[in-house]
């Protein structure tokens, strides 16, 4: 199994010195080598966990997705401070392990999230509120893969296809990126690109590892997709 790391720390200086970086690299480190799980990046935000606006965070996800791959904090106030945070988490998909609580989830992070900022800012009537002028617009709540979600993918395999389809086609584009920096680095060959994202740890479409052909694939999609 394979894990990107997620690290943050509030102040400059503190990321300058690696005041704190120091400590959740260590539980990091010590988790993966628990757990047995192969550290593939590492992502360093410096930013107060007050603030929803994550690039690095992003970019951590985005290589988990890619990778399927975990996704590992040291401690659980790294997620549970901030609810949009957390919350980002739960809605990506991606799954994580704190070092420092390894029994919470993606499942469950929602949940202390919004019990934690709700007691430090006070908002849980404006989270109801949310929620009511949703549901009186129309949007249905609830669990998508519960059993009103299977009644329309039973309504044809149209949607389904369409589904699919813009779901390759997002992930191509993401890929893109990726690309973009191998070809900087000196990959030209697309056997040289199938080493490459075999090194990032990203997995090709259907799992396993990227050869030559596959490559040749993605590019043209990709074309298509710029074009």
């Amino acid at each position: 199994m394979k894990a990107v790391a997620y690290y943050r720390v509030s102040t400059a200086a503190q990321g300058r010195s690696g005041l704190g970086l120091e400590a959740q690299r260590r539980a990091v480190t010590e988790l993966c080598a628990t757990r047995g799980l192969s550290l593939i990046a590492e992502f360093t935000e410096v930013e107060s966990g007050k603030n929803n606006d994550r690039p690095q965070l992003s970019e951590a996800l985005r290589r988990a997705t890619l990778a399927g791959a975990v996704l590992v904090v040291a401690k659980l106030d790294r997620l549970s401070r901030n609810a949009a945070f957390t919350l980002s988490l739960r809605d990506s998909g991606v799954d994580f392990i704190c070092a420092d609580n390894p029994e919470v989830n993606r499942l469950t992070i929602g949940v202390l999230a919004v019990i934690n900022e709700d007691a430090r800012e006070r908002i849980s009537e404006n989270t109801k509120a949310a929620l009511a002028a949703a549901k009186a617009r129309g949007t249905r709540l609830g669990n998508p893969n519960g059993a009103a979600a299977l009644r329309r993918a039973g309504k044809g395999n149209s949607a389904s296809l369409v589904a699919r389809k813009r779901a390759a086609d997002a992930r191509c584009a993401a890929l893109a990126k990726d690309i973009a920096l191998l070809r900087a680095e000196g990959a030209e060959s697309l056997r040289d690109l199938a080493r490459g994202l075999n090194g990032l740890g990203i997995e090709a479409p259907r799992g396993g590892a990227w050869h030559p052909v596959g490559v040749q694939r993605l590019l043209q999609r990709i074309a298509a997709l710029s074009g």
